[in-house]
């Protein structure tokens, strides 16, 4: 009986696409063999099936109709497809992905100006519900911030398969000027062009933050035939959630170029200090993630605050001591 059911919605809404001017309940109950009462519940049905039907005023009577026929409806996007690409937006302007947040905003906007107004409408109080209820969770951690014009100028070369001048700087190690063939960008906790040197032929890793003076040069430099960036990707590395504490970090002079380009959390503030150093604040939970973090800068990073953060730092040390006296 269920599948009879099933199968006089779907055939209703055949007829609701088929129709140019749409239905009225007395013309679906005369086209499917039921009384007005089971049309109008059919009717029902079909809306919460097709987002895409539409309600047209015909006094003194109302009709129904799929606009577009039933592919409109298989190709319009879903709340959950459209929470998703908000959500992708937003963790990108969390992460201070700015650029790259503001592509995804505008292909959303597309999107619902593409959309008629009763689908939009009618998907509203899903879609804000979903929103309410889904957040992205920040990290605590250093993140650097995208140059915009830089990560232009990459993908332009990469489509053009055309070779990228560079300056390189890592801390402790002379500026050098680099040239190589473009092969892709990796989004992480750093952002990463993934090149081929052209004297080597060698897959290298570059942090954007570090890079300078970027330029497309001329010529031709494709990556290597059998390059695979998600097979590369996949060869290199969390949430924990506790209470929120003040942080309070302080960067030596070393460092503190570096700290001042990096984006460690939302609620950050940089103060300069006259040695040349860098106070770092901020509020936070994750006091493991945040010492495993606090590896990477080694001595250049002194842990002011809180004492939980020192004492959590004291046993990841004390942990590794112990894995390498077992080794």
């Amino acid at each position: 009986m269920r599948h009879d059911k099933a199968v006089m919605v779907i055939e209703l809404a055949r007829r609701m696409a088929a129709s140019a001017e749409g239905l009225t309940l007395d013309e679906m109950a005369r086209e499917t063999g039921v009384g007005r009462r089971t049309a109008e519940r059919m009717r029902d049905a079909v809306i919460l099936l097709f987002p895409t039907v539409e309600e047209v005023s015909d006094p003194p009577t109302k009709r129904w109709r799929i606009r577009g026929g039933l592919s409109a409806f298989e190709q319009a996007p879903t709340a959950t497809e459209l929470l998703e690409l908000s959500k992708a937006a937003q963790g990108l302007r969390a992460s201070g992905e700015a650029g790259r947040a503001a592509a995804l905003e505008g292909l959303e906007r597309k999107l619902k100006s593409a959309m008629r107004s009763t689908t939009l409408n009618r998907l509203a109080p899903d879609l804000e519900a979903l929103v309410r209820a889904e957040t992205i969770a920040v990290q605590a951690g250093p993140r650097p911030h995208a140059d915009e014009a830089m990560l232009a100028t990459i993908r332009g070369a990469i489509l053009a398969q055309s070779p990228l001048g560079f300056t390189y700087s890592r801390p402790g190690a002379e500026a050098r000027r680099r040239s190589v063939a473009p092969c892709g960008v990796m989004f992480g906790r750093a952002n990463y062009l993934v090149a081929a040197d052209r004297e080597s032929d060698r897959i290298q890793t570059f942090r954007l933050d570090r890079m300078s003076a970027l330029e497309a040069q001329d010529g031709f430099a494709p990556p290597p035939p059998e390059f695979d960036l998600s097979v590369f990707a996949s060869q290199s590395f969390g949430i924990y959630q506790d209470e929120i504490e003040d942080v309070v970090l302080r960067v030596s002079p070393e460092g503190a170029a570096e700290a001042r380009g990096w984006r460690w959390h939302p609620t950050q503030t940089l103060e300069d200090q006259p040695d040349g150093s860098v106070v770092v604040r901020f509020r936070a939970s994750g006091m493991r993630e945040l010492a495993w973090h606090l590896f990477t800068w080694g001595q250049q990073v002194t842990i002011v605050a809180p004492q939980r953060l020192k004492a959590t730092m004291a046993g990841e040390l004390a942990a590794a001591q112990r894995a390498l006296a077992v080794c």
